[in-house]
């Protein structure tokens, strides 16, 4: 996930952001940073995958999925996390700010197993009825989650997104520097 994307200072800019959109691989924190973020900037979170999944694992139709989402980001303010490209429309444009969570995909592939084992039922971006899983196919998306995924969701980042500014976090320091940066909301 590396690349020529522009990195601003991980905090210039930070008493703006009112608009967050976070991505990055499966077991990179997303959840975690999102939550952080809302808490810390007073501000909603939207966890895609409540809008997107319904119980026994079963996808929405994009249409309902879509108009969910709009609704969810009516507001002037909310933190939205997840990659679900087909959102960007909606989202990027408004979007103060794009976090992107780079982390190496060992960590990602260890938190989403340490997750599957030691969280159940613990995570506020599952929907009812759709337990943690991890499977084979899940397990080789995140593996190969950088050269597979990632260009596609960096290039409609790009297509959306032209001129929001992009914040990447590769450690566990830097994210604890940012949030520990930001004003309280």
């Amino acid at each position: 996930m590396s690349g020529p994307t522009p990195s601003p200072s991980p905090n210039s800019g930070v008493a703006a952001l009112r608009r967050i959109v976070v991505l990055g691989c499966a077991g990179s924190g997303k959840t975690t940073l999102a939550v952080c973020l809302g808490e810390r900037l007073d501000l909603p979170v939207v966890h895609l995958d409540l809008l997107y999944w319904r119980p026994g694992w079963q996808a929405r139709d994009t249409a309902g999925f879509l108009a969910r989402v709009a609704a969810s980001l009516a507001s002037d303010a909310w933190v939205s996390e997840g990659n679900y490209r087909e959102t960007f429309p909606l989202r990027l444009p408004r979007a103060d700010a794009v976090i992107i969570i780079d982390r190496s995909r060992w960590l990602c592939l260890w938190r989403v197993v340490r997750r599957s084992c030691f969280r159940r039922g613990r995570r506020p971006d599952l929907p009812l009825g759709c337990p943690e899983k991890v499977d084979w196919e899940f397990l080789k998306f995140i593996w190969r989650f950088r050269k597979r995924t990632w260009p596609r969701i960096e290039a409609d980042r790009r297509a959306y997104g032209q001129g929001v500014p992009v914040i990447r976090l590769r450690s566990k320091r830097q994210i604890h520097t940012f949030l520990a940066a930001l004003p309280p909301g």
